[in-house]
């Protein structure tokens, strides 16, 4: 599913990058995460879905992606305007239309 997802990503032009994330149900976290560094340890997002998607794929056999659009960078701040949120949002799930089984 992977392979398949990269594949269509780069047939369709989109960028992309492959790697590990962190899920976590924080939405303001305490902790400052800019002051972690997290590529040290392969880390490329944040996010709140992937840990419970694949928890419950697992439980009922299934396969499952993670698909993921950048919108706010925890480090520099900078955020992601609402045309550049539509847009990659909507590549995001073209992209996961074009994968599905």
């Amino acid at each position: 599913m992977l392979q398949a997802a990269v594949d269509k990503a780069r047939e369709l032009g989109l960028e992309l990058k492959v790697g590990n994330v962190i899920s976590s149900d924080i939405f303001y976290p305490e902790e400052d995460y800019s002051t972690l560094d997290w590529t040290k340890m392969g880390v490329l997002s944040v996010e709140m879905e992937s840990a419970a998607l694949y928890t419950l794929a697992a439980r009922h056999g299934k396969q499952a992606l993670s698909i993921l659009t950048v919108s706010d960078h925890l480090v520099t701040g900078v955020k992601a305007s609402a045309d550049e949120r539509q847009k990659s949002f909507t590549a995001m799930m073209e992209l996961a239309l074009e994968i599905a089984e």
